[in-house]
């Protein structure tokens, strides 16, 4: 009898893996090792946050019996990566080393199990991927970016605030159009940041004339590689300008030339893709009017689960369609039940799930009462807050307080309240 094991119980049997933010490699130009930070799409909370997504546990299930993997991996020779490595039908650079060496060992070993869910997770978002680069005309290859960004996990936020499947922070987000605001996050949209990403990536490759170049500039941003190639005498070589660069970048055009390496060589590595069941077919309507995800999910067969994980755009249950017009993606299905259902969604448990108010009503009489008796005086020439307190059977402190004031400095011709 086949064993199927859950994407549940498949992440419990990763949990015994060591969480690990860096790595020691040996540079050959120094002749001494040094310790480069892993990008965050290879710790293991990214990772495991990747397992837990819906369409994850919904889609993938990881087969062992059938699997014919022994579980253990396959050592080569220097040869035969290097060998594999040109093979690729790449545009891109993608040389070996011992620091390109170091990050294969780490995707065929300590993360083998995360590659076998991001294969069967690349069904999802590979082929978004190359639609928005395709669109660009960059190369294939750089699909593979968000597997060391995000390990394909829409709802990523990194420690410095980078969020969605390509990692975009706040300001450069907006700078290719993606809106952030209290109710929407394009940055998590998969098909907006994917469009957003390949035109960055165009606009770097436009100032660099280099794709490893450019990938080192997508993590680190433009300045600082220009930094590093002016340290390093002008050197447009990323491998010779990389002891300048930032400690994590270091570590990312090798992560990146082994994600391209895992994602094609897996088999020859005894790491099994997890088993894809690909969902129903999906499409896109779009709202001009506030609509509730809960409306959506009561009246059109789908559950909140599954709105939130094919919308991972928004941040609360409101679709703001009234301010500007909003995307959704559902399944036909559900998109045909939305449209039958007209105006009975909108307004659907409107009162219980909308708590905003747009018009109040002030208590005047309150206001009025807060306010009898209140007195003020214009301030004369030789007044000081003492003579106007005395005056007005009250203290300078009270006076203070009523006009807000930090300290006892007053103008002739003030107005000041002194009840």
């Amino acid at each position: 009898m086949k064993k199927y094991l859950t994407l549940f119980l498949f992440s419990l049997m990763t949990a015994s893996v060591m969480a690990q933010k860096d790595i020691t490699v040996y540079d050959e130009n120094t002749g001494k090792e040094e310790t480069i930070s892993l990008p965050e799409g290879m710790l293991q909370e990214e990772l495991d946050s990747m397992m837990r997504q819906w369409c994850a546990r919904t889609y993938l299930t990881y087969d062992s019996a059938s699997c014919e993997s022994t579980g253990e991996d396959i050592q080569c020779e220097p040869e035969e990566y290097v060998r594999r490595l040109q093979n690729l039908p790449n545009v891109i650079e993608m040389p070996y080393n011992s620091v390109v060496r170091q990050f294969i060992d780490q995707y065929t070993g300590r993360l083998r199990r995360h590659v076998a869910i991001m294969l069967g997770a690349s069904n999802f978002y590979i082929p978004i991927f190359e639609d928005a680069l395709e669109a660009y005309q960059l190369p294939l290859e750089l699909k593979y970016l968000p597997i060391i960004e995000s390990a394909l996990n829409p709802n990523a936020t990194s420690r410095a605030g980078a969020g969605g499947l390509w990692q975009f922070m706040l300001t450069t987000g907006k700078r290719y159009d993606l809106e952030v605001t209290s109710l929407i996050d394009d940055r998590r949209d998969p098909i907006k940041s994917s469009y957003a990403a390949a035109r960055m990536l165009s606009g770097l490759y436009e100032i660099f004339g280099d794709w490893t170049l450019v990938i080192a500039a997508y993590n680190c941003g433009p300045g600082n590689v220009s930094k590093a190639i002016k340290r390093a005498g002008g050197e447009r070589d990323y491998w010779k300008i990389y002891p300048y660069l930032p400690q994590e970048t270091r570590g990312y055009v090798p992560a990146f030339i082994a994600a391209n390496y895992v994602m094609n060589y897996y088999c020859e590595h005894n790491i099994c893709p997890a088993s894809t069941r690909l969902p129903m077919g999906t499409d896109t309507i779009v709202v001009n009017r506030d609509v509730y995800l809960e409306q959506i999910s009561d009246l059109c067969a789908i559950s909140m689960e599954e709105l939130k994980a094919l919308n991972p755009q928004y941040r609360t249950t409101k679709v703001p369609g009234a301010a500007a017009p909003c995307t959704l993606r559902m399944p036909i299905e559900a998109i045909n039940a939305f449209i039958e259902s007209g105006d009975s969604v909108y307004t659907h448990r409107l009162a219980e799930l909308n708590k905003r108010r747009s018009v109040v009503q002030v208590n005047e009489k309150a206001v009025a009462k807060g306010t009898k008796g209140a007195k003020s005086v214009t301030v004369r020439s030789g007044d000081t807050l003492g003579s106007i307190a005395k005056r007005n059977g009250t203290t300078v402190a009270k006076i203070r307080k009523l006009n807000g004031m930090k300290n006892d400095v007053i103008r002739v011709g003030q107005k000041l309240r002194v009840r």
